[in-house]
């Protein structure tokens, strides 16, 4: 079975790049790049494993998104990544305190971002 993981990034070139990354690392990797699709995904699709977010979006941002996943009853679970170029400490502490699992800021190294996503699919898998 595939790990599948959802990737919303509105920079098409910075999208293509995650989903290459993780798609060598064996994910199933969906791309969304604004947020009304994310908000019709969560509310239709079956939750992934993790979810790659960014903040700044069109349509709804990583913090409105964060919030409709959380209240999600399917997705409530998934854990999220915030993947975003906002590094303020208070954007840092409002993902983290909205219920993000983890945030890291771009310009960003392949490998740690892999690790992230390896430690927080493993953590909700217990």
């Amino acid at each position: 079975m595939s790990k599948r993981i959802l990737v919303v990034e509105d920079n098409e070139d910075l999208a293509y790049l995650l989903s290459y990354i993780l798609k060598r690392e064996g994910f199933e990797v969906t791309e969304l790049h604004d947020g009304k699709r994310v908000e019709e995904h969560v509310a239709t699709e079956a939750p992934p494993e993790a979810v790659l977010l960014d903040l700044m979006l069109p349509y709804a941002n990583g913090f409105e998104l964060l919030e409709t996943i959380r209240n999600s009853e399917s997705w409530s679970e998934v854990p999220v990544l915030m993947l975003t170029a906002k590094s303020q400490e208070d954007d840092i502490v409002r993902a983290l305190d909205g219920g993000a699992n983890d945030y890291l800021s771009k310009p960003f190294q392949p490998q740690e971002m892999l690790a992230r996503v390896r430690r927080i699919i493993h953590q909700a898998a217990r």
